[in-house]
């Protein structure tokens, strides 16, 4: 940006800065080279000489910040949040994928796989399966838990092709929940007493389908159509999988979002009159429709910006000589479009809610260790 001579500076009230001043402190500049004044500044005292307090403060944070949700349905939400630091929504979009917890299949015990799939492979394709559980209603199990209906959700899947059949697609909707526990009996017991009853690899004291917080929230695979193997004539597939409770940094089949990602709002700005010839040229540059063009009566054409949220900076529209003239695009610093995009096993707008609490413990956490 050309610096202005201080002679030329418009008169401001004390206060207020002057208009280039304030858009390099609230907007990103995106040039056909490279975006300008990315950085934010967080200096209280940047413009004491002109009057003008920068530091932060919770009253103006309060009044000014806001939560605009644009569209929520059952797997996605957008929304807006408005007058934060990008810190804030990179800390909230970082808890969305590795803080927040789900349920996820842990340990398989295979008893027959005879399918082309490795045993290891179709361990690994059962996790990334999304279960759908309430993770809130499960408690955290340690190396030396024990398996229990609070901590443990035991499903089983037995398949077969029969000889002669054509070839068998096996998908996550076979996973059948197991309320009662395991069914595999350990291979160390002694079963020579016929009255003793069977220990299995997982034991409950009670049906988990009994317990309140579980009687109505049905348990299994958020989609049932993910396929987890192939089988021909002749092979078959007998195993439990044991879903437990994890956290996104620990592995990925545990992150409860397939994608959290946010953006800054983009504002577009004509510069000048865009019109006739000229107009048409800059609506057939944008690839995304962010212009239009409108009558102005007397055969003349003008350009108007219509959809600049669609605007995905390619910077398409200033490229070529002399557009810079014409376009102006900007990001504002403070606005940002947030997306979540659940896995399943919670929906999005309490995903987002699960978020703000992991993140104010540990301001609270922080606030402690400083007192």
């Amino acid at each position: 940006m050309a610096k202005v001579p201080i002679c030329d500076l418009p008169d401001v009230p004390k206060g207020q800065l002057p208009p280039h001043l304030q858009l390099q402190r609230t907007r990103v500049f995106c040039n056909s080279d490279a975006p300008t004044q990315t950085e934010n500044i967080h200096y209280s005292g940047a413009y004491a000489s002109m009057g003008v307090d920068n530091s932060l403060r919770f009253d103006h944070f309060r009044n000014n910040f806001k939560v605009v949700v644009n569209r929520l349905t059952e797997d996605d939400m957008e929304f807006d949040l408005i007058g934060i630091d990008a810190s804030l929504a990179n800390a909230i979009r970082r808890i969305l994928i590795a803080e927040l917890p789900t349920m996820a299949i842990e340990k398989v015990l295979i008893a027959n796989n005879t399918s082309v799939v490795q045993d290891e492979v179709l361990a690994h394709r059962l996790g990334l399966i999304p279960i759908k559980a309430d993770p809130r209603l499960f408690d955290y199990m340690s190396e030396n838990d024990v398996p229990n209906e609070k901590n443990t959700i035991v499903f089983k899947l037995k398949v077969d092709c029969i000889r002669g059949s054509p070839r068998l697609t096996v998908k996550s909707e076979e996973l059948k929940w197991l309320p009662q526990g395991s069914e595999f009996e350990l291979a160390t017991q002694d079963t020579s007493n016929s009255t003793s009853k069977p220990k299995t690899y997982t034991s409950f004291s009670c049906s988990q389908d009994s317990l309140p917080e579980f009687s109505n929230n049905s348990i299994g695979p958020k989609h049932p159509d993910i396929i987890v193997a192939k089988l021909g004539p002749g092979q078959g597939i007998e195993l439990e999988a044991h879903a437990v409770k994890g956290m996104g940094k620990t592995h990925a089949k545990w992150s409860p979002v397939a994608t959290a990602w946010y953006r800054m709002l983009p504002e577009v700005e004509l510069k000048q009159e865009v019109e006739d010839e000229k107009a048409e040229e800059l609506v057939k540059k944008c690839p995304v429709n962010v212009f239009d063009i409108e009558d102005i009566g007397k055969g003349k054409k003008r350009a108007t910006v219509v959809r600049p949220r669609a605007c995905t900076l390619c910077r398409e529209c200033i490229r070529g000589e002399g557009w810079e003239d014409y376009v102006a695009l900007r990001r504002v610093k403070d606005h940002f479009i947030f997306t979540i995009e659940s896995a399943g096993a919670l929906p999005p707008e309490v995903l987002f809610t699960e978020a703000v609490k992991i993140l104010e413990d540990k301001c609270e956490r922080v606030i402690t260790e400083l007192s």
